[in-house]
Order: structure tokens, then C-alpha cells, then sequence
């Protein structure tokens, strides 16, 4: 990951310009009404990458190969480097939705829950219909043991993208540990 810093470093060198955030594509409407019709989880797949791809960028080259990087330590498990970099993002892109988004799953990587839910909050802000961040609260809050905070999450998932089979997976294990805990 010292490579990772030292692109970083170089990236910061440049002085990032205010990036523009990309959660407001005007093409994210349309991948967004297609994804509520679409009639399979394979069909919803390719719709759901290409949200994705448009939310990963900023709309700021030098950016986005920040957040390339801080997502490969965050791959590789290096969250203290993820999270330094996160943080970079952030507050040069406050209204870049996705770099909050990818704070938040490092912050649950390393079980600061509430730091999470914060970020998370402020991804769906900037973006409502962000179903990663949407999942992630799902997450966090199954961890946290709020089990009918996480069953809303989940539905809200399927509100956005009715295909996606981890939501549904997730709302049936939340039903049943709801259903073990009334017993």
C-alpha cells in the first residue's frame, strides 16, 4: 500500500479541483426506471453496474483514481489506508456521494458502526436511491441488533432495484431472527 500513498500524495500534489458530483448524471434517471421494470436479476445486473460506473465518477480524473486506489486497499483489507484516503475524498468532494459511500463500508470493515451510519446518511442525501448505501445501512444495522431499522433498509432496497436477491435474501434472515426473538 505504500503505492497507494504515494499516488495519493503525488494526486494531492496537484491541488484536486472541486469535483462535480456525478450522483446528479442525467442518465441515472432513466438507468433508474429501467431498473425498477426490469424482469430478472440478470436483467437488473448489467442496469445496476452502470449506476456503478457513473457513481464512481466525480467527474474529476485526478479523483477518481484517489477513490481507484482507496477502493483497492479497501479490497485488499487495508482499511486504515482506505480510510485515510476516504477521507481525502470527502473533503475535497463533499458532495461526491460515492466517496461517502465507500467511507461508510470501511468504517463497518472496521466496526465503527455509528462513524458508518453517519456516512451513510449523508450518501443517501446526496443520493436517495443509492442501493449500496441503502445495503449498508441494512448492514449496520443488523450488527447493531435493530433488526426492524435493518427489515427497512432492506424493503428500500427493493424499492430501487425489486430484482436484487441479496435484499431478499437479508429481509428473510432479519424476518427470522425477528420472529426467533418474539419467541
Amino acid at each position: 500500500m505504500r503505492h497507494a500513498l504515494a499516488i495519493l500524495v503525488a494526486v494531492l500534489g496537484l491541488g484536486l479541483a472541486e469535483a462535480r458530483s456525478d450522483q446528479t448524471d442525467p442518465r441515472l434517471k432513466d438507468l433508474f426506471e429501467r431498473l425498477k421494470t426490469a424482469a430478472t436479476p440478470e436483467a437488473a445486473a448489467p442496469l445496476e453496474s452502470e449506476i456503478w460506473t457513473i457513481w464512481a465518477k466525480s467527474g474529476d480524473t485526478d479523483l477518481d483514481q484517489v477513490l481507484e486506489v482507496g477502493s483497492r486497499a479497501m479490497a485488499l483489507g487495508d482499511t486504515a489506508t482506505a480510510l485515510k484516503i476516504f477521507d481525502v475524498v470527502v473533503r475535497k468532494a463533499p458532495d461526491f456521494a460515492e466517496g461517502w459511500n465507500k467511507r461508510a463500508t470501511v468504517y463497518y470493515m472496521m466496526g465503527n458502526y455509528e462513524a458508518s451510519l453517519a456516512d451513510i446518511d449523508r450518501t443517501l442525501e446526496l443520493e436517495p436511491h443509492h442501493f449500496g448505501a441503502l445495503a449498508g445501512l441494512g448492514l449496520v444495522n443488523i450488527a447493531l441488533e435493530r433488526d426492524e431499522a435493518a427489515l427497512d433498509a432492506f424493503e428500500r432496497v427493493l424499492k430501487v432495484t425489486p430484482q436484487s436477491q441479496n435484499a431478499r435474501h437479508n429481509i428473510e434472515i432479519v424476518k427470522q431472527r425477528i420472529k426467533d426473538k418474539s419467541i
